[in-house]
């Protein structure tokens, strides 16, 4: 897995609850090789005007990001996740 690519990871939510969430990795974390992860949603309504980015199939890395639909790249929704917690590949 590299920098850019679509995966699956438990991620927190508002309400405290972890659930199972498309990702796009974002950097590898030295020195353990943790990945920092911003997490993705199709929910293209919650998008924050101005903050959030968007990726449709019109755009030149949408095959290579793993995502099926356009989708809502989260710009705050950051985590910083150790590669043995990522359950799948997108």
């Amino acid at each position: 897995m590299k920098e850019g690519d679509g995966i699956v990871v438990p991620m927190p939510q508002a309400d405290g609850v972890v659930k199972h969430r498309p990702a796009i990795i974002l950097r590898e974390m030295p020195p353990f090789r943790d990945v920092l992860v911003c997490g993705v949603s199709t929910q293209l309504r919650q998008a924050p005007r101005d903050f959030d980015e968007v990726i449709s199939p019109n755009d030149a890395d949408f095959v290579a990001s793993g995502l099926k639909a356009e989708s809502l790249i989260r710009i705050g929704f950051l985590v910083v996740a150790p590669r043995a917690k990522i359950v799948g590949v997108l």
